[in-house]
């Protein structure tokens, strides 16, 4: 693997001393958008009951999830042309905008409408601290700052739904919402402080504003459409069939004008490097993976074996708990045996935790679930993390932001797909019941269809991690 990165921060950074407030900066903009995927979901049936609108709940989900993906791309641009610092701040100030708007809402579309404001926050603020903290720390340094990064997950995962519920219960499901407050603002105030770029010597590049046009509009539909296939409109609908053949053609469009650019918002040409291109398809993969198992898991819990929601809740828990206890450890791996090995080890693991799904049956216990996804997600950290940062330190600093939103934006695709896929799966063989949840004698099959799909992904993933190029751990260290 050759690297064009450095082995110390770069050098368009401030002063070292300033990481440690800069990387707790970036600890706290992440836990703004890991707590917001989670928190919300234990209070949107008392959102609903006080705003109304119930079946517009789920678009509280699918609008932030369709504004965020989206944009990374975009953002990962910017941020090459006019450097992180703006890219990031940018972000955190839309997050805390949107989540004051949210928590003043006094209706169910305008709630909506500023979930697609804090998207667009989010879309910045997650490959921006991704993308910082590989910019100010080296590569053997970084094996301990992900560590930091990944506790943040960890953290919101078990976090997130108390806060959530407890707010709605006892108080008031806006504060949901202001609590965002103080976090980003202090995030926002540090960064702002102590995070310094070097202004760049020469002209910056032009902005393909028409290929962010084409690019975002293509992107929007096209997810948009898998999210809402077969829940809002029929896959076979006349709406839907218009909403995806407008997706492909902007993509198109896009690919076509991206061509002749030499500069366009999202190069594709970077695909081409073997080192980026199999990094992406294994985050195809990872989003794939994680939010079919995230969707259809509790299903599977609730309507299979007939446990609670909270039950249910708490065996996902394991998948969640797993991954960031493996990307920690992950640093230290990588080190010694280098990416391609360890994101190989990872996806064998995942596909043997699969398997474990495959054993699950009407009689299974909830420890067996969650074993099954624990193993899911320790593999899934030896694998999202390592892919990442080999593609990052296969580039220099004008091209890391591009690659880092195009790795998060491929694992956006892979859970838009994943869900579509996963889904159209589930109601072919069953009922949809009063409740919106699939129920009927063919749950139980169609779960088990739904686990040998996640095998199936496993496995590709296997393939995707083996195209990586071989790397010489200490080679690439000294680099």
């Amino acid at each position: 693997m050759t690297a064009t990165s450095t082995a110390t921060p770069d050098t368009r950074l401030g002063l070292r001393g300033d990481r440690g407030p800069i990387l707790g900066a970036l600890m706290l903009a992440t836990a703004l958008v890991a707590l917001d995927a989670t928190i919300l979901a234990t209070a949107s049936t008392t959102i609903a009951r006080e705003l109304g609108a119930f079946e517009q709940v789920p678009w509280l989900f699918s609008a932030y999830t369709l504004a965020q993906a989206v944009t990374v791309p975009l953002y990962g641009r910017l941020a090459d042309v006019f450097g992180r610092k703006r890219v990031i701040l940018v972000g955190i100030a839309l997050f805390v905008l949107g989540s004051i708007l949210c928590a003043v809402a006094w209706s169910m579309p305008a709630l909506i409408w500023f979930r697609v404001l804090q998207g667009l926050g989010a879309g910045a603020i997650l490959p921006m601290s991704m993308t910082i903290t590989s910019d100010i720390y080296t590569l053997a340094e970084r094996a301990k700052t992900q560590g930091y990064m990944a506790s943040v997950w960890a953290i919101s995962s078990v976090l997130g739904p108390t806060l959530g519920g407890v707010f709605s219960q006892f108080v008031s499901w806006r504060w949901i919402f202001w609590v965002n407050i103080p976090i980003g603002a202090v995030a926002l105030l540090a960064i702002w402080r102590k995070f310094h770029e070097k202004q760049r010597d020469g002209a910056r590049e032009p902005v393909d504003y028409l290929g962010a046009v084409l690019l975002t509009g293509g992107s929007t539909l096209l997810v948009l459409g898998l999210l809402e296939g077969g829940h809002a409109w029929g896959w076979a609908s006349a709406q839907s069939i218009a909403i995806f053949v407008a997706a492909v053609a902007l993509l198109v469009a896009f690919g076509l004008a991206a061509r002749r650019n030499a500069h366009p918002i999202f190069d594709l040409r970077l695909l081409r490097r073997r080192v980026v291109g199999a990094s992406t398809a294994a985050s195809l993969m990872v989003g794939v993976i994680t939010l079919g198992l995230s969707t259809y898991i509790p299903i599977y819990a609730q309507g299979v074996l007939g446990v609670g929601p909270l039950v249910a809740g708490f065996a996902l828990a394991a998948l969640t708990l797993g991954w960031p206890i493996a990307a920690t450890l992950s640093g230290r791996v990588y080190l010694a045996i280098g990416f391609r090995w360890t994101s190989t080890i990872g996806a064998v693991v995942v596909l043997a935790g699969a398997l474990m799904t495959l054993l699950l049956d009407a009689d299974a216990a909830v420890w067996q679930i969650s074993a099954a996804v624990f193993v899911i997600g320790l593999g899934m950290g030896l694998v999202a993390v390592p892919t990442l940062l080999a593609a990052q330190h296969s580039v220099g600093w004008g091209e890391r932001g591009a690659v880092t939103a195009t790795n998060m934006f491929a694992r956006s695709i892979g859970q838009a797909v994943g869900v579509a896929a996963l889904g159209a799966v589930v109601n072919a063989l069953t009922v949809v019941g009063a409740d919106g949840t699939p129920e009927g004698a063919g749950l139980a099959n169609a779960m088990h269809l739904v686990f040998w799909c996640v095998v199936a992904c496993a496995a590709v993933m296997i393939v995707t991690v083996l195209l990586l190029p071989r790397d010489n751990p200490k080679a690439t260290q000294a680099a």
